[in-house]
């Protein structure tokens, strides 16, 4: 049964109080250690991360994929989109296989990571997200196991901010898993989330990509002038579709942590809630029916 505190596996990757630059000798050494296995140059899996002035969030992410528990082997890659910040010399002291993408917006730095890939299998992760021991090989196996599932799609959980609970984000969670549910089956493709996704390399290569018609902006705060309904996970899901189905694992050991810095942009928990709500509740019938108002 899913609870209301973060998991165990998380603390070590916290580092709570700390930006890069405050890790100790001891613990750089245990990070770069642990993140040597991960640069296979004939990869089973790729793992991408598309990283804007991720300095001092990106280290957990990897200190966490770093932990994985997998027979597989594996690439971490990132994609530094035009950072401002120490991230390149984050990932060059890590010694992190890294590429540059001089294109702003991170449906360009997915479309890099997924040029740039290696392995047969690519999974997405986030520089803000924590992942489980097992989810690489849990995410990846339904893909293995049968050739009709071309991408699979994850479940996930927030942090909460330091000093509060997780009871508000919970009930948003709640909401979210209700709507995934609605929209399996004729709307799933809204339902894939590019910090906890995965596909079949090649496929996603052939059949477009992360190619989207307007661009994305990293935070994508609802309300803001920039904000779009078009997101190159869920362009990525339909051009999938067009040479299979999509599985949504559930496995419970799979459930990645993610920082609660989205909800914040759009006002914190209640707001997001609330816009999330509307939109949502407006479409139900397109969800259920697979018609659209026009």
């Amino acid at each position: 049964m899913f609870s209301f505190s973060v998991p165990k596996w998380l603390n070590k990757h916290l580092f709570t109080g700390k930006n890069f630059a405050d890790l100790s000798e001891a613990e750089l050494a245990d990070l770069k250690k642990r993140l040597s296995r991960f640069k296979d140059d004939q990869p089973d899996v790729s793992v991408v991360i598309p990283a804007w002035n991720e300095e001092n969030n990106i280290f957990h992410a990897l200190s966490s994929l770093a932990s994985a528990e997998t027979d597989l082997k594996v690439e971490i890659v990132v994609i530094n989109n035009n950072s401002t910040d120490r991230t390149q010399q984050v990932l060059d002291e890590l010694g992190v296989r890294s590429y540059f993408e001089i294109k702003q917006g991170i449906a360009h730095a997915r479309q890099c990571g997924l040029e740039m890939a290696k392995g047969k299998y690519h999974l997405c992760a986030d520089s803000d997200t924590f992942y489980p021991p097992k989810w690489i090989d849990i995410m990846v196996k339904p893909m293995m196991k049968d050739p009709g599932i071309t991408g699979v799609y994850g479940r996930y959980a927030f942090i909460p901010p330091e000093g509060q609970g997780r009871l508000g984000l919970w009930l948003y969670e709640r909401f979210t898993g209700i709507m995934v549910q609605i929209r399996k089956r004729n709307r799933e493709y809204m339902n894939t989330l590019g910090f906890t996704m995965g596909f079949v390399t090649e496929i996603g290569r052939t059949t477009g990509g992360f190619k989207v018609g307007k661009e994305r902006k990293f935070d994508n705060a609802a309300g803001s002038e920039y904000f779009t309904e078009e997101s190159e996970d869920g362009t990525m899901a339909l051009n999938l579709k067009k040479k299979g189905r999509l599985k949504l694992v559930r496995d419970e050991r799979a459930r990645v942590f993610t920082s609660p810095r989205r909800l914040l942009l759009d006002g914190g928990v209640w707001a997001a809630f609330t816009n999330r709500f509307k939109r949502n509740t407006g479409g139900m019938a397109e969800y259920i029916t697979g018609k659209s108002k026009s």
